[in-house]
């Protein structure tokens, strides 16, 4: 499903008038129908008293349909409004006018007091207050009345965004609505579906309000949720060999997880062969309980980290498999770290960098755009941080367009791990993916990823399929474990082991899983 910027959003409304001939007063009326459908499909509204709250703008006149539509269901509507009836145009003013007509309260707010009686009776309040147009800290009474909608405990549904959401990078912007539906207008809009925008927005809907497929196909889209591809049939007279060799140049003395985790969730995802090449001592640790992975020793350094005179074998070994990773718990040893960029620097094949191998190239990330094979980066913020030479603060101002500079420059995919982690492809399309959860926010979590995106390459995605495959595939199976124990307390061994469910799921459950966590109108 495609998603936009703010000011996407606003060109393809006038696309569609231009092009198309689909007048605004049509797309606030078909905004306002489906926002109704999303609270008649929750609620039975008959006789229930609705208090919306109405801002200035657009965003007020699809809250003017909404109360017109919900007073024909025999709804009981009262219509707060925040700003002046005098400064409403084009729609907006036609919508207003409709309801002035009717058996409709409306009322002009003067304070916050004022409204609270009738947020008292409500069984439903909406908020039409903001939309997705707001660039600055909300204050006054705006605010006042969001806190009192907060505090109602009614069910609350939201109008394009929960207001207070900036529209572009989803921050709160001083205080903001905590909905529990959101129906989000033409496409959802990036500062719906980025933290903390999404958790104030409840059940996220969409309705494309009569857009035709052939606009929002635009090259010049570039924002999807990552939606699950069709995985590839198994061939049932493959050998091992046939479903992906992964080499995994992981681990080293204390860090004895990592490469465990990273080469047995290429195994449980359908791989075929896991070659772990690590320090003689993290193979004696790992080896009892991943009996069915291929240990390459390597010579030590005195820290108990790989040394660089395993470099030329590692070379050799990496040609002869089909993806290579490096970077999971290998350490901050100068002379592994050396090897790391070396190995980076003259591997031509695919190689996902993750952990510790970021930080080996963090002082020269020109190592990437001089690589002939595919990259893949792996980054939490606080590395991607490091590696952009950003502050966190600057990255999330607009992750989109900080991804789409490095990704291009870098030539290579990169998932800034989080919350919706974000997949950035060097075309500067950007994937956003839904699954997951915070129960996954635990130590050996990205390990785990690792080896899935290695998986997914032996499934027969390319670079850039496999990375937004293995994101999904890695989230849905922490969805899943969550489903069985609640999110606290998951482990990277339980996501593990959910892994082959997952898989599964996917093959026979496709087209219910993506898009996730959003349901169209």
């Amino acid at each position: 499903m495609k998603i936009s910027y703010v000011e996407q959003m606003r060109d393809l409304d006038q696309t569609a008038s231009d092009k198309y001939g689909i007048p605004s007063y049509i797309l606030m009326e078909n905004a306002g129908l489906a926002a109704t459908q999303m609270i008649k499909n929750n609620l039975d509204i008959k006789n229930k008293r609705i208090t919306i709250f109405c801002g200035g703008g657009n965003n007020a006149g699809d809250g003017f349909v909404v109360a017109r539509k919900l007073h024909s269901f025999g709804a009981v509507v009262t219509v707060y409004i925040l700003g002046s009836r005098d400064k409403y145009r084009g729609s907006a003013l036609q919508n207003l006018q409709a309801i002035q007509k009717m058996n409709i309260s409306i009322i002009d707010l003067q304070s916050a007091e004022q409204a609270k009686p009738d947020i008292l009776k409500a069984d439903v309040i909406v908020d039409a207050i903001f939309g997705t147009g707001l660039d600055r800290p909300v204050e006054g009474k705006f605010k006042e009345i969001i806190q009192l909608i907060n505090k109602s405990a009614k069910p609350i549904f939201s109008l394009d965004i929960p207001s207070g959401i900036n529209g572009n990078n989803g921050k709160v912007m001083g205080i903001a609505v905590k909905a529990n539906y959101t129906c989000t207008f033409g496409l959802p809009k990036t500062g719906s579906l980025l933290y903390p925008g999404f958790e104030h927005g409840g059940k996220l809907f969409v309705t494309y309000i009569s857009f035709p497929p052939e606009m929002i196909a635009e090259k010049n889209l570039q924002f999807e949720t990552n939606d699950p591809l069709p995985l590839p049939a198994r061939n049932p007279s493959g050998h091992k060999g046939s479903f992906g060799k992964a080499l995994f140049i992981a681990g080293s003395a204390g860090y004895l997880g990592a490469p465990y985790f990273s080469a047995m969730a290429h195994l449980k995802c359908g791989g075929g062969l896991s070659y772990l090449a690590a320090p003689q001592p993290v193979i004696e640790s790992v080896g009892p309980k991943g009996r069915e992975l291929v240990f390459l020793p390597q010579r030590t350094t005195g820290a108990g980290s790989t040394s660089y005179e395993n470099l030329d074998n590692l070379l050799e070994q990496a040609a002869k498999t089909d993806f290579c990773v490096i970077g999971p718990g290998i350490s901050l040893n100068e002379e592994t770290q050396k090897l790391a960029r070396e190995f980076i620097r003259l591997y031509e094949g695919p190689v996902l960098i993750d952990g510790d191998g970021l930080t080996a190239i963090k002082d020269n990330p020109e190592i990437l755009s001089q690589r002939t094979g595919a990259t893949i980066l792996t980054p939490h913020s606080g590395e991607f941080s490091r590696l952009s030479k950003l502050t966190s603060d600057q990255i999330y101002e607009d992750p989109f367009s900080v991804l789409q500079k490095f990704s291009g420059e870098w030539n290579a995919t990169i998932i800034l791990k989080g919350a919706h982690s974000l997949i950035a492809c060097p075309d500067q399309r950007i994937y956003i993916n839904m699954s997951g959860n915070s129960g996954m926010a635990t130590a050996g979590s990205g390990d785990v990823l690792t080896g899935v995106i290695a998986a997914m390459s032996g499934q027969g995605f390319d670079a850039e399929q496999a990375a937004r495959m293995g994101v999904f595939v890695h989230g849905y199976a922490g969805d899943l474990a969550a489903e069985k124990s609640g999110e606290d307390g998951i482990t990277a061994a339980d996501i593990l082991e959910n892994l082959p469910v997952a898989i599964k799921n996917l093959r026979t459950q496709a087209a219910d899983l993506g898009p996730y966590l959003i349901s169209v109108i």
